[in-house]
């Protein structure tokens, strides 16, 4: 009979990142933060949240570093959102997750979003070394490092 695995998660920057940024509403909150989108009700509507569901989501992306809120209007008070520079720098991100839904997940490309840059180029973002330009993949890319919460706890 073969002994049972014990579990040993891998200390990993991932995992730290989801814990902020994971959950769906949050990375809509975000997607429309990086749209420009800038009053709750605007990304209430473009997301589908619940006002109470966003209104936590963007409180804690706002204690994680991630978005400033401003106050516009004081009676009723009403505040507008942006990215910090934290959160901003998602941008990347943000957009491989779009691009990778718009070539394998969605189904009508008619609704899909083009994204220009400043000089009328469509967007296209890539991975790459930032010493020999190569485009990344996961096979060209190795790890130094591959910790487990048991090598801590022993150290």
């Amino acid at each position: 009979m073969r002994a049972a695995r014990i579990p040993d998660p891998r200390i990993c920057s991932i995992d730290a990142a989801l814990k902020v940024i994971g959950e769906k509403w949050a990375l809509l909150a975000l997607r429309e933060l990086m749209m420009g989108t800038r009053r709750f009700d605007e990304i209430v509507f473009n997301t589908g949240a619940s006002r109470d569901v966003l209104a936590a989501r963007l409180r804690s992306l706002e204690q994680a570093g991630l978005v400033c809120r401003e106050q516009y209007d004081n009676k009723p008070a009403r505040y507008e959102y942006r990215l910090s520079e934290a959160g901003d720098q998602l941008f990347g991100l943000l957009h491989l997750m779009r691009d990778w839904g718009d070539r394998y997940v969605r189904d009508d490309p008619e609704n899909i979003v083009v994204f220009r840059h400043d000089c009328g180029a469509k967007l296209d973002i890539e991975l790459r070394c930032g010493a020999c330009e190569e485009t990344l993949t996961s096979d060209s890319i190795k790890a130094d490092r591959d910790v487990h919460r048991s090598d801590i706890a022993t150290a």
